[in-house]
């Protein structure tokens, strides 16, 4: 645990040898956590010095969201880029590859667009940026694809007396309201409606509706769903938006790696970044969505290229 500003303290963990290339793992949510810290099968760990950090207010880190007490008014990128200088300063480590899954993509990129000086590399899975087209994809667009599952969804937050209708206002401010209600039983039933549509919207790059097993911890599943509407709701905190910041990270090497059946995060995205981002590489797996085995492979193949490009 090291402590952060505001009174907050996070988790690291590390793994590698102490002389290794330095990693550091973002996880994706907001509100992922490192959870059993399958991450660093992504890594040669023979040759590479891997930190993980549980992102401010979840996984072991605290105070913990889950609790709506606990403000989120310190929780913002801005601060977990802090957060990240912190433990970079604590560990002795003078510059890192990143590795950013889903929204840990989005920090990576807004980390490095802050810290160029201090980034060997990245790698980004499942490629977001957090701008506010991508989420009202994600929480309006794709009724055009799952309209039952989006109208159980919306029926929710229109029934809960905030008055939110379809059409007017933003269903995640809707979402993130209720998940700042001092009533347990409105956050229960607003996260369980929530981390259905979750599964829901990431089925088809899976092939077939799984429940992640992950919401049946009701601490994990009230922090994940109050920091990602959090940070939806705020566009990922990312003003100027990071597509539109892409010339800090020219000379700094990337790669990403991006399912196709990816309907959550369409592949638009990435393809843009590439775009803007002149030694970037850009691999599209055919046959997986928002993460897959496929992809997991490419993901090691990655991180073993860059590092070996920066050991020689």
């Amino acid at each position: 645990m090291l402590e952060v500003d505001g009174g907050a303290a996070v988790y690291w963990e590390q793994c590698g040898p102490s002389d290794g290339v330095p990693a550091v793992y973002l996880h994706g949510g907001p509100g992922g956590g490192l959870g059993t810290s399958q991450y660093r099968t992504r890594f040669d760990l023979s040759r590479t010095r891997v930190v993980g950090i549980d992102q401010r207010g979840c996984g072991r880190s605290v105070p913990h969201a889950s609790d709506p007490q606990v403000s989120l008014s310190d929780n913002t990128t801005t601060q977990l880029i802090a957060d990240l200088e912190r433990v970079r300063e604590h560990l002795s480590i003078d510059a890192w590859i990143l590795n950013g899954a889903s929204w840990g993509s989005t920090l990576a990129l807004a980390y490095a667009q802050e810290n160029p000086h201090r980034v060997l590399g990245i790698v980004l899975y499942a490629v977001t940026t957090t701008s506010r087209c991508e989420v009202d994809w994600v929480t309006e667009g794709m009724r055009a694809v799952f309209p039952e599952a989006w109208d159980r969804l919306a029926s929710h937050a229109e029934a809960a007396g905030l008055g939110y209708r379809r059409g007017h206002g933003r269903l995640v401010q809707a979402y993130a309201h209720l998940m700042n209600s001092p009533d347990l039983a409105v956050r229960e039933a607003a996260s369980q409606e929530w981390a259905l549509w979750e599964d829901t919207h990431i089925s088809i790059g899976v092939g077939q509706f799984k429940r992640d097993t992950r919401w049946d911890d009701p601490r994990f599943r009230h922090a994940f769903v109050r920091l990602t509407t959090h940070y939806w709701s705020h566009d990922g905190f990312c003003d100027p938006p990071i597509l539109e910041q892409m010339h800090r990270l020219e000379g700094i090497p990337g790669m990403l790696i991006h399912g196709r059946r990816d309907i959550s995060s369409p592949a638009a995205t990435p393809w843009e970044l590439h775009r803007r981002w002149h030694g970037s590489t850009l691999r599209i797996d055919e046959g997986d969505g928002h993460g897959g085995t496929s992809m997991a492979r490419s993901w090691r193949i990655a991180n073993d290229a860059l590092t070996s490009r920066i050991q020689h």
